[in-house]
Formats: C-alpha cells, structure tokens, sequence
C-alpha cells in the first residue's frame, strides 16, 4: 500500500520549500547588490585590468627652429621594448617557462645593451607590463622586431610576451650649436635647461591613449576590442637666433679659447640693438644635448683621476652642470672698462660734460683717501672726452663720476636696467649685485664710475649698450620670435616695445660718435675693413676670487661693438674669462673675436662695404674656376681678377690650380697654373711673424706662397703675431698661408 502524504505535510513542504527558496533569493540577491553595487566599481576596474590594455601615446613635442626655419630641436619617431610577465607565469610547463625567460634575456639584454641579469629578473615580475628600455631607434627596434620573427623561436610564441610601443625621442641635428640656448629633454621629454625648460608647457602636447582587449596571456587582441585617443603635438617655437650667425660667433669664440687657455670659459651675445632680437649666443665649452650627460674628453679625464667614489660623483654633477650652464645670462662679472660707455651716458644726459671738456691725468688720483692708479703709471696729460674714452682712463671716469653724484648715478643704474633682471626668456637669469644708494659713498661711486665693485651679467651689459646706441631706449632682449602650431597658425607672437627710454636721441648720438673713435683709435682690433664700427674694451680683476685664493692673475676681458656706428643694428659683447696666456687685455683678446664676428655678419646680413685705398690694398679676392680652360682664358680671368699667374707645362689646358677655385687671396697674389700632370714646385714658408702687412705681403710674394690677412691690417704699424703654417714648412708654391694682426697695444684698465 503506498502512503500518500496528507495534506498537512504537503502544506509543511511547501512551506519549507518556500523558505529554503526565499533564503536562497535573498542571499543571490544580497550579493548581487554587494558585486554590482556596493563594490561594483572595484571589480570593473579590476575586470578591466584583466581584460584591456591601456597604454599612453606620447605627445610629440613642438618642432625649435631658427629664424629662418631651420630646425635646431625635433621629436623623432622612437620605441620603447616591453615584456609582459604575466602571460609567461601562465605557462604550464616550467621548463618551457624558464626557456622562454633565458630566451628573452638573452637576446634582449644583447640587442639593447642592457644587463642580462636585469632583464631576467623582469620576466619573473607579477606585472602585464614591464619596461626593458624606453627610446630606441628604428636600427634597434628592427632587431628586436627580426629575433621575434626568428624561426628558431618560433615554438616559444615570444610575441606574446616582448612588444614595441611607439614613442618619441627628442633630436637635435647641429649636436652643439645653440646648446646652451636650446638646453635638453629629460628621459620622459621633460625640458630640463634652455629653451626646453622655459617653454616646457608651451612644447609639451598632450598624451593620447590606447585602451585594446588582450588575452589570457597579456597580449593584444585590437581586433576584438581597440579605442584610440590621438595625442594632441606641442606648439612650436620661432626663434631669433640665426643658425649661421650662430655658428660664426661659436667659431671664433672658441678658437679664442684655444689660443688665449681660458680656464673659466667664454660667451658671445650678437643683438639686434633696436628690437632687442638675440641672434646668436654662444657659450664655451658646451656640450651636445643629444647626449647632455657625456662630459669633454679632458673633463671625464678630470673625473676619472678621483678614487673615491663620492667624491668622483660630486666632481661629475659639478662638471655636468658646469657645461650645461648659460655663463651669458646665468653668472655675473665686473664688466670694467666696458662701462665707461654708460657713465659717459649718464653725464652728457645730465649736461655735467660735452665732447669738448678736457679732463687731465697724472696717473692716478684719490678720493676720500682712497688712491686710485690710471694703467699708464706717467699719465695721460690733458685729454678730450672721446680720448678719455679711448684711452680708457680711470682718473679721468672717476672725476666723471665725481661730478654725477650718488643720486643721480643710481637713478640711471636702475634706468638701464641693471639692478634687475632683464627679463630674457631663459631659465637661470642671474641677479645683478652693486651699491646700494644707502651705501654708495664717494670710494664706492669711483670704483662703479670705471666699471669695478659690482657685478652685472653680460645679457645686462649688451642691452644697456644697445640702449647708449639705438636712440636712447630700453630693449627687452628675447629669444623667441613667435609660436606656431601644428598647423602652422601663429599662436602667439612676441611684442618688441621699448621698456622705457633712458637717454636723449642726442645723447645717443654722441655715445655712437665717441665708440667710432674708440674703435679708430683704441679698440682697433675690433674694426672691419669697409665698415664703420664703434667699440669699447674692458679688462677687470676678480677682486673677490683674487681676495679668497691669493692669485692675482685673474681677469675678465671683455669687448662690445656696433656697426654701423652711424646708425647701429648689431652689437657683439665678447667676454673670455681667465686667460691664462701671456695677453689678458680685453682689447687685445677680446676684440678681435668682435672683428672676425661683424666682418662675417655685416655682408651677411646685406650690409654693402665702402673701403678705403689702404683696405683695398690688404682686400683678399676669391680665385677663379680655371680647370678645364685654355691658357690664354685662364690668364684673362686672373688678369680681370688683378691676380698674378705661372705656367707649369707646356700643355694647352689648364689640368690643375693652386690655390684651387673659392679660395681667397690677396689682390695681386699668385695662381699657379698647371697644364700637364708636372712633379709640383715646391717653396719653404718664411717667417712672418712680427711683420707689417707691407712687410707680409714682400715676403710672402718673393716665397712663392699666397697669404691671406685675418685681423685689423688697416691701422698703420699694426704687426702679425701670428702664421697658419709655421716658418721653415714646405709647401707647394701657390699655397696660402694666413697671417694674424692684432694690435697688442691695446690696453682698457
């Protein structure tokens, strides 16, 4: 008999049945509420960890170019390698696992140049992405991308676990021009000095990113899911500085170093005196900022020589910052002499003087107890305003000085600009350091009137310079010209107002007047043949560096010219700190670096050049193309280039030339001309050292060589220091040798 279940029971199991389904919905349904509500922000993102892979795009940075679009800073196409862990841990056979992690290592830690034991410990990591090495270029990235090809790997799958990104490298295609200026990225494109550091928003893009599906293993699957958010690249930068007048001043400046051994480098600033435009600013020595971190040969040699570990590591982030520092904007010197132009400023302004007081020198005069010499111990006697100057007389600028008065000396100070910043748009710039007007007494007003006892950065003194020439007015000296985007809109565009104005027009026109005679009659190794130039040097002593390490042979010499003096656009400011060669004069080091800079900008920038007979006579003229011509052509184009000739061979042609075509020579110098394939006719170079350009030019003709002047020849009883190629070498006839003048006279206390 089966039992049937009353009707009671039925009604308990339903009963249970129900409980037992109501405990179970409430707690599927508690923690559903718990996953997707009260948690469930955690788990989508830890979910989509699992499943997507997010990666940043790097924002290309904005392109420097100079000002005539030539680009000094770009960002290259780069890669950075990565492998992915957690897709090998997911291997389940541990000898293939531990294959795959050697294999990595391996081939990686060779192709990258990276420790083998580094990149092993990285595919053990519990991470979906681990950097091996960031900004690799194409050549590298190639043969990381040809071993994952690789055949004979092809069992292990290394695609799953090794990838490239794309990225971007920063590039500078002149190494060291401009370095200084330009400065550097870090190794995540963050400006780090220079023009890179100031604009670092205005350069920076912004990031774009890739969120892609990826698999079990960590890889990327784009085709199941893949979102792209574009980087947006960085604005550019337009600056003023041009590449060619750039490389001028760096060229001169540091053969200038080289021959005068300045111990603590040299800068050049090259202006436009009416804008306030930096067309070039070279710094010595510098470095290349496509690897900013490698010191000079001579320099590592310096660290290498220090045992002890710390010390070795002081040394080199000494160093470092040493060659990456702006000595243009960033230190301060005594300007000396140099100054004597904005003294004079401030005096004519206020009418304390005029062109044609005198002012007498005996070689030295006190104040207030205090004894100041003149350079020339026996004295100048009695002097103009313009000889005063060229002359560079401290008595006669400390009577100036005297007369303009405290007061009035520090209101003009601070008119120029130089008890503040100059505003230039550089990191760094250094604060100036002078006298008070509390604390300005008669000594302190001597020692400032002749250049001493304060200290003023060179972007400072070139632009209160240009404020003495260009009618008066304060420029705000500034590197950048304008900002353009990717598209090449302008985005912004820099204004060129004067500051305020600090002299007269007149003033103005005097000052340019008297640094013309300075130039002609002092400063001459800053002159140009053809060109009307003004000028004025300066040699100062580093009284405080003299006072803390007893060595008195230390000196700044400097020189700032303009041209054309009547009406200026261009100033140099040439500075060498320390020589440590037998000339420390500003006038004898210094200008001619100024010299060689204007005689190649001056045509450069379309100045045409008026000279005079005595020029004409040293003007050196570019040889003609005669290969291939017959002899009577050859010497019709040397005759109409007023240049001499010798027939080596009896042949028709002309098969070969010395000097070569493009050289310069000088007007009547001698091409030699061979029209068959002759043993060369050799000659001995003379000495032509010591010798005048009258002098130089009779030796070198009765020689059998060409010369080419290098240097202020124009001045009358000017003589060579100087020769390319030593005395006694021999040489091929025909071959140029370059004669240095200066006038090592000169003397700027």
């Amino acid at each position: 008999m089966v039992l049937r279940p009353g009707k009671e029971m039925v009604t308990r199991i339903f009963i249970i049945m129900l409980v037992v389904i109501v405990l179970f919905s409430g707690v599927s349904g508690y923690r559903l509420v718990n996953i997707m509500i009260v948690n469930g922000e955690r788990f989508q993102s830890e979910a989509s960890e699992q499943q997507l892979y997010d990666s940043l795009i790097t924002a290309p940075r904005g392109e420097i170019y100079d000002k005539n679009m030539q680009v000094l800073a770009r960002s290259t196409t780069a890669w950075t390698v990565y492998i992915t862990p957690n897709g090998i841990h997911k291997i389940d056979d541990e000898k293939e696992k531990e294959n795959v992690r050697k294999t990595i290592a391996e081939n990686l830690s060779s192709i990258l140049n990276v420790e083998y034991d580094k990149v092993y410990e990285q595919t053990g990591k519990h991470s979906y992405y681990v950097i091996v090495k960031k900004k690799i270029d194409k050549s590298v990235a190639d043969k990381v991308r040809e071993f994952l090809s690789d055949e004979k790997y092809e069992e292990l799958q290394l695609v799953k676990y090794v990838g490239l990104d794309e990225t971007t490298k920063r590039y500078y295609p002149n190494d060291s021009l401009a370095s200084v200026v330009i400065g550097f990225v870090g190794a995540d494109d963050q400006g780090l000095a220079g023009i890179e550091s100031y604009y670092d928003n205005e350069l920076t893009g912004v990031a774009g990113r890739v969120v892609a599906a990826k698999s079990a293993a960590g890889t990327d699957m784009p085709l199941t899911y893949e979102e792209v958010e574009a980087a947006t690249k960085g604005n550019s930068l337009v600056l003023t500085l041009d590449s060619y007048i750039q490389y001028t001043a760096e060229k001169y400046l540091d053969a200038a170093i080289a021959e005068n051994e300045i111990a603590e480098r040299g800068a050049a600033i090259v202006m436009n005196v009416k804008t306030g435009a930096v067309l070039a600013m070279a710094v010595k020595g510098d470095f290349n900022p496509n690897d900013p971190f490698t010191l000079s040969d001579s320099e590592q040699k310096i660290v290498d020589t220090i045992e002890n570990e710390d010390e070795k590591s002081k040394k080199l982030n000494e160093l470092l910052n040493r060659q990456w520092r702006n000595k243009a904007v960033s230190d301060t010197y005594e300007p000396g002499s140099v100054f004597k132009i904005v003294t004079a400023a401030i005096a004519i302004e206020e009418n304390l003087i005029n062109e044609n007081n005198t002012f007498y020198c005996n070689g030295h005069t006190t104040v207030a107890g205090q004894s100041y010499n003149c350079h020339k111990r026996q004295g100048h006697g009695t002097q103009t305003l313009a000889q005063s100057m060229s002359n560079s007389c401290n008595p006669a600028f400390i009577t100036i000085g005297q007369q303009i008065g405290v007061s009035t000396f520090s209101k003009y100070f601070k008119a120029f600009g130089l008890t503040e910043k100059t505003g230039i748009d550089l990191p760094g710039e250094a604060n100036s350091t002078y006298h008070r007007e509390a604390n300005m007494g008669p000594v302190e007003l001597s020692s400032t009137s002749f250049g001493q006892t304060f200290n003023i950065t060179p972007m400072q003194l070139i632009t209160a310079a240009a404020a003495c020439v260009n009618g008066g007015n304060l420029v705000k000296p500034h590197l950048v010209q304008k900002m353009i985007n990717e598209n090449g809109k302008v985005v912004k565009t820099t204004d060129i107002g004067y500051k305020r104005q600090v002299i007269s027009e007149s003033t103005s026109a005097t000052l340019r007047k008297l640094m013309e005679f300075v130039a002609e009659n002092g400063a001459k190794n800053a002159l140009v043949a053809g060109y009307r130039v003004g000028a004025k040097t300066g040699t100062s002593q580093k009284v405080s560096k003299i006072q803390a390490t007893g060595d008195h042979y230390l000196y700044v010499g400097s020189c700032v010219s303009v041209a054309p003096a009547d009406d200026p656009e261009v100033a140099v400011l040439v500075l060498l700190d320390e020589p440590k060669g037998d000339k420390y004069y500003g006038g004898v080091i210094s200008a001619p670096v100024n010299g060689k800079i204007m005689t190649d900008i001056l045509p450069y920038l379309g100045y045409e050049p008026s000279y005079t007979e005595s020029e004409l006579k040293n003007l050196a003229t570019s040889v003609p193309e005669m290969v291939g011509d017959t002899v009577e052509n050859a010497k019709a184009k040397l005759s109409s280039a007023n240049l001499q000739y010798q027939i080596q061979g009896k042949g028709e042609k002309i098969v070969r030339q010395l000097p070569e075509a493009g050289n310069r020579i000088l007007s009547g110098g001698v091409v030699i001309l061979y029209t068959e394939d002759t043993s060369d006719k050799t000659v001995t170079v003379p000495n032509l050292v010591d010798l005048t350009a009258n002098e130089v030019n009779k030796t070198a003709a009765n020689s059998g060589i060409n010369i080419e002047f290098s240097g202020n020849t124009t001045s009358g009883g000017l003589k060579s220091y100087k020769q390319s190629i030593e005395a006694g070498t021999s040489v091929n006839a025909g071959t140029i040798v370059t004669v240095y003048f200066r006038d090592d006279t000169a003397v700027d206390g």
